[in-house]
C-alpha cells in the first residue's frame, strides 16, 4: 500500500468489530495507527472509514500490507495493538512479529478474550523477545468506538507507557453520581470525568477480572431473561407490554445498560411480518466459553457462584431445543391460574425486588471469587477501582455499581458484599417479595433457576448451622472421612466405628 512515509504511534493487528472501532476511537483521541490485517479489505475499509470520519486533512490511519512494514512504519520502542481472536491465532500473530523483526523493548498488548493462564504462559515465553501484556476490553463494538471498560495487567512499565493511552480512550464517568458521560458519535471526545481504565495487578489478572465480569454478564442477562419468561408465559403480558415494565423499573434501582438494551429488543419488530422479533428469534442460546470458565474457576477454588454457574446451564439446557419440544408433549405443569390485574400488579412489584436481590447476590458471587483468586495467586486486586471502571463502557454497566465501590471504599477487606450494611439492609427489606417471586414462578411452573439459586445463596449465607454436619456424617460412614467437632478443640478429627456393634468414637490425631 502506497502511502507517504509517517512514523505513527501505535501499530494495529486485526482489524474486525472491535479492531476498527478501537482504531478509530485511538484515531479520534490524538493518536497515528499503522494497521494491518490478513485480509486487505479489512484495511481499506477502516481507512475509508477514517476519511469519512475525519474532520482534517491528514491521515489518520495507515494501512500496512506485512509485519515488516507495520514495524517500519512506527516510533520506537514499537507499540502494537492485538484484536485477533483468543487461543492460536495470538501465538501466531506473536511469532509472525518475531520474524519481523520485534525488539526486546516493544510492547505487544492483546486485547482480546484470551483465558488469564494463557496470558501469563505467554508473558514468560515471549519476555525475552518483546514486553507482552494484555488488557481485556468490554462494551462490544460501541464501547470500542466511544469509550470501553478496559482491565489491564502486566508489566508495570509496560503500564506507564501504555496508561495515557488507555484513559484516553475508555468511557469516563461522573465521579460524584457513578453516571457515564456520553460519548456517541466520531470525533467527540470527553477530556472530563473518571477514566474507566485502571491497572488491575499481574499478568493474567485482569483477564481474570474480564473473566468474571462476563461471569455476572451471564448471570444479569439470565435474571433479565427469567422475568421476561414469568411476565410472557406466566403472567400472559406482550413483548411491548413487558418493555414498557423494563422501562420503568429501568429509570429506578435497576437502571442498567442490560436492562436497556433489552427493552429495544423487546419493542422491535420483524420487518417482513410485523411480529414482535423476540417471538421469532429461536430459543437456543449460544455462549464463547467466558461464563463457563467462571464457573469452572469457581470450582476449583471451592468459591460458590450458583447463579453464575446456574445461567451457564441455562445457556446448556436451552440447546437442547429438540429435546425439550418432545418432553413437552410428555411432561405435565401446574393449571393456568387466572389472576386479576391487582393480582398481576402485586406479582409485578414482587418480581422487581426479586430481580434486585438476585443481582446483588451474583454481584456478592462475582466479587467473592475474585477475592478467592487474588489470594491463591498472589494478586493484589482493587475491588473499590475494579467496581469503578464497570460503571460505564462495559456490558453489565449500572447506577448499582456505584453502591459496590463505596462498599469496598468502607472497607476494602470486605470478604462478602453481603456483609456490607448497606447491602444487608437492601436485601432484608426485599426478601419478603423476592421470596413470593420464587413461589409465584414456581407455581406457574415457570423455570427461574437464577432467581431461586440467588434466593437459596442468600439464604445458606445467613444460616449460621447447614446440614453440612449431617453430610459429614454420611461422608464418615462410607469412607471414614472424618468430622470435627463444636464442642471440641478446632482441628480435632474424629471417626465413628460404624461397622462396630459400640460404634465408638475415635480421635484421629
Amino acid at each position: 500500500m502506497t502511502q507517504d512515509k509517517i512514523l505513527c504511534d501505535i501499530g494495529f493487528i486485526g482489524l474486525g468489530v472491535m479492531g476498527k472501532n478501537l482504531v478509530l476511537n485511538l484515531a479520534d483521541n490524538g493518536f497515528n495507527i499503522a494497521a494491518f490485517d490478513l485480509c486487505d479489505e479489512k484495511i481499506k475499509g477502516v481507512i475509508e472509514q477514517d476519511k469519512t470520519e475525519n474532520t482534517t486533512e491528514i491521515p489518520r490511519v495507515y494501512g500496512c500490507s506485512s509485519y515488516t512494514e507495520l514495524l517500519s512504519q512506527l516510533k520506537t520502542p514499537h507499540l502494537i495493538i492485538l484484536s485477533v481472536p483468543a487461543g492460536a491465532p495470538v501465538d501466531q500473530v506473536c511469532e509472525n512479529l518475531i520474524g519481523a523483526g520485534i525488539q526486546p523493548d516493544d510492547i505487544v498488548i492483546d486485547t482480546g478474550n484470551s483465558l488469564w493462564v494463557d496470558t501469563v504462559a505467554r508473558e514468560k515465553k515471549y519476555k525475552t523477545n518483546f514486553l507482552l501484556f494484555s488488557s481485556a476490553v468490554s462494551g462490544g463494538e460501541v464501547g470500542a468506538r466511544f469509550g470501553p471498560s478496559l482491565m489491564p495487567s502486566g508489566s508495570p512499565y509496560a503500564w506507564a507507557r501504555i496508561k495515557p493511552i488507555w484513559e484516553a480512550i475508555a468511557a469516563k464517568v461522573d465521579p460524584n453520581t457513578g453516571k457515564p458521560l456520553e460519548r456517541t458519535k466520531p470525533g467527540e471526545i470527553i477530556t472530563t470525568g473518571e477514566p474507566c481504565a485502571a491497572y488491575i495487578g499481574p499478568a493474567g489478572s485482569g483477564h481474570y477480572v474480564k473473566m468474571v465480569h462476563n461471569g455476572i454478564e451471564y448471570a444479569d442477562m439470565q435474571i433479565i431473561c427469567e422475568a421476561y419468561h414469568i411476565l410472557n408465559a406466566g403472567l400472559g403480558f406482550s413483548a411491548d407490554e413487558i418493555a414498557d415494565i423494563f422501562e420503568q423499573w429501568n429509570n429506578g434501582l435497576l437502571d442498567s445498560y442490560l436492562m436497556d438494551i433489552t427493552v429495544e429488543v423487546l419493542r422491535h419488530k420483524s420487518v417482513d411480518t410485523g411480529t414482535s422479533l423476540v417471538y421469532l428469534i429461536l430459543d437456543k442460546a449460544g455462549q464463547k466459553g467466558t461464563g463457563l470458565w467462571t464457573a469452572v474457576s469457581s470450582l476449583e477454588l471451592g468459591c460458590p457462584t450458583p447463579t453464575i454457574t446456574q445461567a451457564v446451564y441455562a445457556r446448556s439446557i436451552s440447546s437442547f431445543k429438540e429435546l425439550r419440544t418432545q418432553a413437552s408433549t410428555l411432561l405435565t405443569g401446574p393449571q393456568p391460574v387466572a389472576l386479576t390485574n391487582q393480582e398481576k400488579q402485586v406479582q409485578i412489584e414482587q418480581l422487581h425486588d426479586a430481580i434486585y436481590c438476585a443481582k446483588m447476590c451474583a454481584y456478592a458471587q462475582g466479587f467473592q471469587l475474585m477475592k478467592l483468586a487474588a489470594k491463591e495467586h498472589g494478586w493484589t486486586l482493587d475491588f473499590a477501582s475494579i467496581a469503578k471502571i464497570w460503571r460505564a463502557g462495559c456490558i453489565i454497566r449500572a447506577t448499582f455499581l456505584q453502591s459496590i465501590a463505596h462498599a469496598y471504599d468502607r472497607n476494602s477487606d470486605l470478604e462478602n458484599l453481603l456483609l456490607d450494611s448497606f447491602f444487608a439492609e437492601e436485601l432484608s427489606e426485599r426478601q419478603l417479595n423476592w421470596r413470593k417471586a420464587v413461589c409465584n414462578a414456581t407455581m406457574l411452573g415457570i423455570p427461574h433457576g437464577a432467581l431461586s439459586s440467588a434466593l437459596s445463596y442468600y439464604d445458606s449465607m445467613r444460616s449460621e448451622v447447614l446440614p453440612a454436619n449431617l453430610l459429614q456424617g454420611q461422608r464418615d460412614f462410607f469412607g471414614a472421612h472424618t468430622f470435627e467437632r463444636v464442642d471440641k478443640a478446632d482441628g480435632k478429627k474424629y471417626h465413628v466405628q460404624w461397622s462396630s456393634t459400640e460404634r465408638e468414637t475415635i480421635v484421629i490425631e
